[in-house]
């Protein structure tokens, strides 16, 4: 469902997750070890990576709550890029 670049990004910054566990994209992004900082540092791998900078409007709480929603963030204009 996510995009492998994606969950390893993400693995980065997700610190409660051990070394090659799965995402669950449904799971609080929180519960896994996500703070305010993290999310920055996160947002700018992401960005540098995908070449996607997210809008101001992005910028949620909402976006940043699961793997999943940020995924769906992430990933909305890569096919019209």
């Amino acid at each position: 469902m996510l995009d492998h670049d994606f969950d390893q990004i993400l693995h980065r910054h997700l610190k409660y997750l051990e070394p090659g566990e799965a995402i669950d994209p449904d799971r609080p992004l929180r519960d896994l070890g996500l703070d305010s900082m993290q999310a920055v540092e996160l947002l700018f791998d992401i960005e540098d990576h995908f070449d996607r900078v997210l809008e101001d409007e992005e910028l949620t709480a909402e976006t940043f709550a699961t793997a999943r929603s940020l995924w769906a963030v992430v990933s909305s204009d890569r096919s019209g890029s």
